[in-house]
């Protein structure tokens, strides 16, 4: 081994040290484990304070382990009883790569040697990449006793989970582990390191030969036979329940937040920017207008240096015509017929409106104006003139960053006036749906459909619904259920598209296998697997890494939404607009919450926030009234049929009123009364 100290992480969970990080008695005992029994073979470099919370755990976990200095190892204290705030197994748990049940019953089989309660402890144990993760209890008596018992064998444990091969360091066999370990064999050669472990007979339910009839037990808990999804292996190897906590939805809404790429940025002709946002401030190359001009049909008139400009009869020597070219310069005393927008002639300094004038005589042709009387003395310097740059002036910003060009035409119509050719942008990102499952097919293949048979409904809509928001979508077919057809799938997509978008396969089925493919053949991280809310609740966000075209690592973003189609379209609004929206430096992300009152009584799910689909309309009152779409099971896309909002419907054992009043999410146009 190098000589190289293992770097260690101590995460404390706890409430009320969160907040009075002097309470907070665990880190120093810990430390104190790590200096007594350590070798010297240790470096605490990391050490923090989190309140009971599974967003908070499982962001420290990551940020230590999902990097190119990560942590050899993470101790965590606290969280781990059954007290309706212990989450810390319910986060660590879905992180973990490959569990470590022997080193949970070694810390168990320690503690329940000092006490029975130490039955009532849920500690997990095992590695997220290249990191050991222990969980300790809260106690600082039961950490110390937990680390204790199992700190001797953890640089081999790291090591290997590092990447080291364990040909040479199993060269000397277990004896050789033991000495370098510094433990014992226990009294049924298990290590023993430094403490007494009383081990007891458990036979005290016998069987007499045949005819015994002791109840079947299983000698081991849930926690410490772990099933990890296998995408190769099959049913047997499915998981019997999600690991996936259940988040609620602002919790899921924060962690696409954290783990959207921040935006890309490129410079592009203002034709192609339509519906981007601007990446930096836009100046003005030139002023608007670039030349003095006349806001009126009339006469530029020149003031005499007296000031005093005297009505009468004038000739007029010029006519000015609001096209390119040329004008000579007025005397005074001269008058030069000119239309609007036309450029003032040189020593003109104001227009006298045609209203203010009267035609006294013709050229010989009859087919201009020889003298016009002005009858207005009444006039100033500057009148009906636009100045150069009063609209603009060059180096003037027009447009800040962060604002919109959108398809009104407005804001192209400013770039264009001031001769704008390119601006900064945050690029779009290029979005691929791909539908799962052997018995989708297409939606408009011809001929009745065989038993078992699914007509894709999802991909075409979520297609339409990207496209309509003004993303580009890329249609990435169906993929199979079987493991090594839908990772290649993926990987091929990951090369086109910037983020993927699938619908189906993220329940518990066995076919259902976009999770553990994501986790285990993708090298991904899944941020959630699970959400609080109706429909939707499989939905899933992972993000997967990837080498760009520079060789520079990336990630990019994966949602799987689930195969029922009013799921996958509350879904798509819900979750990976807002994403979209942030990857393209749009703000506000997501769609526009407003206030409507109900037309009719709806009921309430009893366990989960629902998202009903409805129409809102806005009647002669000014206010805004909605209407459920009826029927809102997740399998009935037909309850998107006229939908234009989600009522954002809590969960509760009572309805919501008619008249009540609730939040919605505007989806598309208001209908009107």
């Amino acid at each position: 081994m190098s000589n190289t100290k293992l770097k260690a992480a101590i995460l404390v969970i706890s409430e009320t040290a969160s907040k009075n990080p002097a309470t907070d008695k665990c880190t120093s005992i810990i430390k104190g484990v790590f200096d007594s029994l350590g070798k010297d073979q240790w470096d605490v470099a990391i050490t923090d304070i989190v309140p009971d919370s599974i967003l908070e755990i499982q962001k420290f976990i990551r940020t230590w382990t999902d990097r190119d200095d990560a942590a050899n190892l993470i101790i965590s204290s606290g969280g781990t009883g059954f007290a309706t705030k212990d989450v810390t197994p319910e986060a660590v748990s879905p992180l973990l790569d490959r569990q470590a049940p022997g080193l949970v019953h070694g810390m168990l089989a320690s503690s329940l040697s000092v006490t029975p309660f130490a039955m009532m402890a849920r500690p997990v144990a095992g590695v997220r990449k290249k990191t050991l993760i222990l969980t300790l209890p809260g106690s600082p008596k039961g950490a110390k006793e937990n680390l204790e018992a199992v700190l001797k064998l953890l640089p081999h444990a790291c090591i290997q989970a590092a990447g080291a091969e364990s040909r040479p360091l199993h060269a000397g066999g277990v004896k050789k582990l033991e000495a370098d370990a510094g433990v014992a064999p226990g009294p049924n050669g298990g290590a023993v390191g430094g403490h007494h472990h009383h081990h007891h007979s458990h036979g005290h339910g016998h069987s007499h030969g045949h005819g015994g009839h002791t109840i079947p037990r299983a000698h081991t808990r849930p926690e410490d036979r772990p099933q990890s999804n296998d995408p190769n292996a099959g049913p047997t190897r499915r998981y019997r329940s999600s690991p996936y906590p259940m988040l609620a939805v602002d919790d899921a809404l924060k962690l696409i937040s954290e783990h959207t790429p921040a935006p890309n940025v490129q410079k592009v002709s203002i034709e192609t920017a339509l519906g981007a946002v601007l990446a930096e401030d836009v100046k003005a190359a030139e002023s608007v207008p670039a030349f003095r001009a006349s806001i009126v049909d009339g006469y530029a008139i020149r003031i005499p240096k007296s000031g005093k400009f005297e009505k009468g009869i004038y000739p007029v020597s010029i006519v000015s015509h609001a096209q390119p070219g040329g004008v000579k310069e007025l005397n005074e005393g001269e008058i030069a017929r000119i239309t609007t927008g036309a450029p003032l002639p040189p020593g003109a300094d104001a227009v006298v409106m045609v209203e203010d004038t009267v035609l006294k005589s013709q050229t010989d042709d009859g087919k201009e104006e020889k003298e016009i009387e002005i009858l207005t003395d009444d006039i100033k310097i500057g009148e009906n003139v636009r100045e150069v740059g009063s609209d603009v002036k060059e180096g003037d910003t027009i447009m800040k960053k962060g604002e919109g060009i959108t398809d009104i035409g407005g804001e192209f119509g400013l770039l264009a006036s001031v001769g704008t050719n390119e601006v900064s942008i945050y690029k779009k990102p290029v979005i691929g749906i791909l539908s799962t499952g052997d018995e989708i097919i297409n939606h408009d293949r011809l001929g009745p459909l065989r038993l078992g048979e699914v007509r894709d409904t999802n991909r075409p809509t979520l297609i339409t619904a990207i496209r309509g928001h003004g993303f580009d979508a890329v249609d990435l077919g169906i993929a199979s259920d079987k493991p090594g057809t839908l990772e290649q799938t993926l990987r091929d997509a990951l090369r086109k598209v910037d983020v993927i978008i699938t619908s189906g396969g993220v329940s518990m089925g066995e076919l259902d296998l976009l999770k553990p493919t994501i986790e285990r053949s993708l090298g991904g991280t899944i941020h959630f697997g699970r959400v609080n809310m109706k429909p939707g609740k499989p939905t899933t966000f992972a993000t997967i890494p990837f080498k760009n075209d520079a060789g520079e690592r990336i990630a990019k973003t994966i949602f799987s939404l689930p195969g029922n189609p009013a799921s996958a379209v509350v879904t798509f609004h819900l979750f990976v607009l807002p994403s979209l929206h942030q990857a393209s430096g749009v703000k506000p992300v997501g769609l526009p919450k407003i206030k409507v009152s109900l037309e009719e009584e709806i009921k309430s799910d009893r366990q989960r926030p629902e998202y009903h689909r409805a129409l809102v309309i806005a009647k002669e009152d000014g206010l805004l009234y909605a209407t459920s779409t009826g029927g809102q099971r997740s399998s009935r896309i037909g309850s998107f049929k006229g939908a234009n909002a989600l009522l954002c419907m809590p969960a509760g054992t009572e309805p919501a009123r008619k008249g009540e009043r609730v939040d919605a999410l505007l989806m598309g146009k208001l209908g009107v009364l």
